[in-house]
């Protein structure tokens, strides 16, 4: 079963069960994938669902984090609620162990020494790490290690 399929299954059940919270965020991402799949003109496969889930995630931190700064609590408890729902459909998330572990195997394969290699690093690392790592975060981790 693909992932939009699990995300339609989900919906039905938060309707059955009238749970007003789970079903606005699910309606949410599933908005956003049907816009995604008309304006390019593709069915979006789970690669590309789990792409739109991160965009999603990440634009909902930004908007709690405004929201906090902005003294809207209410807003940004929103905003919280609706990214812990969307985490369900993104994959198990891999810990800081196995990304160092990567990110050395990765800077090991490509042979890179300093800033400049870092396109090459992170190319090789964004598809064996999309929706299991926050890519900023792992992006931030490089820089690090090729600055040191």
């Amino acid at each position: 079963m693909s992932l939009k399929d699990d995300i339609s299954n989900d919906m039905k059940a938060a309707l059955k069960a009238r749970d007003r919270v789970r079903l606005g965020s699910i309606r949410m991402l599933q908005a956003a994938i049907q816009r995604c799949e008309v304006d390019d003109r593709v069915m979006l496969d789970d690669a590309g669902v789990i792409a739109i889930v991160e965009k999603l995630i990440k634009q909902g931190r930004d908007a709690a984090g405004q929201f906090v700064k902005g003294n809207r609590q209410d807003l940004a408890d929103k905003e919280l609620a609706d990214i812990s729902v969307w985490k369900k459909y993104l994959p198990e998330q891999l810990g800081d162990d196995e990304v160092n572990a990567m990110i050395e195997a990765a800077i090991a394969d490509t042979g890179a020494a300093s800033m400049k290699d870092m396109g090459k690093v992170m190319g090789q690392l964004k598809a064996r790490l999309q929706g299991r790592a926050d890519m900023g975060q792992v992006s931030a981790r490089i820089k690090a290690r090729l600055a040191g």
